[in-house]
């Protein structure tokens, strides 16, 4: 027996669960009410993401809520230097709740208990129903009383191995991984109430989630600006033409993009100048107050790393932003448009490195890096961002760190938000393609108004470099597990493999060890509309390495 038939023996032991819980849902699942539509679309949106344990003394552990509940920070009554969570119904709805998507799983194979601390302000008994979403298996729930009395009752264990499949109450030992925790207190009453939690513990350790998981190390393309005068024209292309003929730009920003050296040049001390200024300037038949300089590099890539070095402009009314868009966006006047434009924004996908200016209750040091994909894009995207140093007067480093698994963004090498969605399928994770890096400032729009006294601003960028992996190291310390990626998963067509090395073949088998295909060259997808739906195992190949990942098609 080969080694790759016994581990897919082995994961059809570990699935066979899987397979049970959804059969039992889909043969139970009845009729949604609209209500419930409603409130699953709204809780479908991606919150930032956190990891357990929650005390709530990191100001960024915020739930998200619904139903006209609200969630703030607060201080314990009983020991002001403790923080705890504050959850608040108003009773205007039967199931009002609270939830957080995580960015770090609960396991309930490595722990199948959660426990809590929880504080009534009145001496009533209350009722709190822990439910976990977005699994490897089907959603479940778990409910305990808290006795009446009032003040804390701490270590409130919720029993996973006792819980109920949230569907259809019918009992089940949980197991597996799930990525949201929703919060249900007093659920299925309209009794207005606030409440305090801490010390949400699934037993798991904190750790840095803003880690990054591949490090690319070999300089791959970069642009130095060492030669002043006009831009680099082998590297850089300036996109002029409006995206919206009549209009302009999105976001009802008031600038025009131009090709003239007065908005991009390369100055004698090395650094690429992207100048924004106020004048009156007529291009494609329309009058704009602003100009300004839109540039797309010609050179793109999937997966690397990207550091830009830059001081950007912090006044009122400019939006200066270092991003990416994927280089099959259809968008004519882009640069690989006419080649390769054939998928819409959002779903090319769009990675926001660094934006200022449009957080107007934000710090003025304030940077944001976001992510636009279908689920999430244009006012609720993904995103994070972090507080720098004195922007205007500081070079700083802005970096970008897209493996197949996750994305990173980095201020000056330290890592604050990290994109690694649970469920990566084209509406989440359309970062399987090439994207490109653009460098630009906007004016207005979303960024306000200007001074009354603006006359112009600049940009200022000392490098643009690009990393990748080297050649494919043959030895033995080669991680598949973090260089290759299937999507969408769920699938109904076809299954994408997305990776940064060379791989020597992929087999597929069903559930009971057949081999279903074989592919030993040129193979980037798997056609699946042949086979039924169910759970099928690909055992992905390098070199001497293997990595067994599991599908579902349906």
């Amino acid at each position: 027996m080969s080694k790759a038939y016994f581990n897919v023996c082995k994961e059809i032991k570990n699935i066979t669960k899987y397979i049970i819980f959804e059969t039992i849902k889909n043969l139970f699942m009845k009729p949604i009410p609209a209500y419930l539509i409603l409130i699953f679309l709204f809780l479908n949106q991606l919150s930032l993401a956190q990891q357990m344990p929650l005390d709530f003394s990191d100001p960024t552990e915020n739930f998200s809520s619904f139903g006209g509940s609200s969630f703030s920070l607060n201080t314990d009554p009983e020991n002001p230097s403790n923080e705890v969570g504050q959850f608040f119904n108003d009773g205007s709805f039967y199931w009002q709740g609270f939830y957080l998507d995580l960015q770090r799983v609960i396991d309930l194979d490595f722990q199948n208990t959660i426990s809590l601390s929880f504080y009534g302000f009145d001496s009533n008994a209350h009722t709190v129903l822990i439910k976990l979403e977005n699994g490897q298996n089907p959603d479940v729930e778990v409910s305990q009383n808290i006795p009446a009395g009032g003040g804390w009752t701490n270590n409130v264990v919720f029993d996973f191995s006792q819980a109920v499949l949230a569907n259809d109450g019918t009992p089940v030992n949980a197991t597996g991984e799930y990525s949201k925790l929703v919060v249900f207190i007093d659920g299925g009453v309209t009794t207005a109430g606030t409440y305090l939690l801490d010390n949400i513990d699934d037993g798991s350790t904190e750790v840095n989630l803003n880690e990054i998981d591949v490090e690319y190390t070999n300089l791959v393309w970069e642009d130095q600006f060492e030669t002043p005068g006009v831009v680099n024209p082998s590297n850089w292309h300036h996109q002029t033409q409006v995206i919206i003929p009549g209009v302009g730009w999105a976001n009802g920003e008031e600038q025009h993009y131009t090709n003239r050296i007065d908005n991009s040049f390369v100055d004698t001390s090395g650094f690429l100048n992207i100048v924004a200024k106020q004048e009156t300037y007529t291009d494609q038949g329309l009058t704009k107050n602003y100009t300004s300089a839109r540039l797309n590099a010609k050179f793109a890539f999937t997966y690397g790393r990207v550091d830009v070095r830059a001081k950007i402009p912090v006044e009122a009314g400019t939006w200066p932003a270092i991003w990416t868009l994927g280089k099959n966006i259809n968008e004519p006047g882009a640069y690989w448009d006419s080649q390769y434009g054939t998928t819409s924004w959002p779903a090319c996908g769009e990675i926001d490195m660094m934006e200022h200016g449009i957080f107007p209750n934000q710090n003025i040091n304030y940077i944001k890096s976001s992510l636009h994909t279908p689920c999430c894009y244009a006012g609720n995207p993904n995103g994070g961002g972090t507080i720098a140093s004195d922007l205007e007067n500081d070079f700083h480093v802005y970096s970008l760190n897209w493996s197949p698994d996750q994305i990173t963004f980095l201020l000056d090498g330290v890592g604050y938000f990290t994109y690694n969605p649970f469920i990566k399928d084209d509406s989440t994770w359309p970062f399987y393609e090439d994207q490109f890096v653009l460098l630009n400032i906007a004016m207005g729009g979303l960024a306000g108004n200007t001074s009354s006294d603006f006359d112009q601003t600049t940009m200022l960028i000392d490098y643009v470099k690009i990393y990748q992996e080297g050649e494919l190291n043959t030895g033995a310390n080669i991680d598949l597990k973090d260089k290759v990626s299937v999507y969408p998963n769920p699938a109904s067509n076809v299954i994408n493999l997305s990776t940064s090395i060379p791989l020597s073949s992929i087999k597929m088998y069903d559930i009971f060890g057949k081999l279903l295909l074989t592919k030993e060259k040129n193979f980037t997808n798997i056609d699946v509309k042949a086979y039924t739906s169910g759970m099928y195992l690909l055992v992905i190949t390098s070199n001497n390495q293997e990595i067994i990942k599991k599908v579902l098609i349906n």
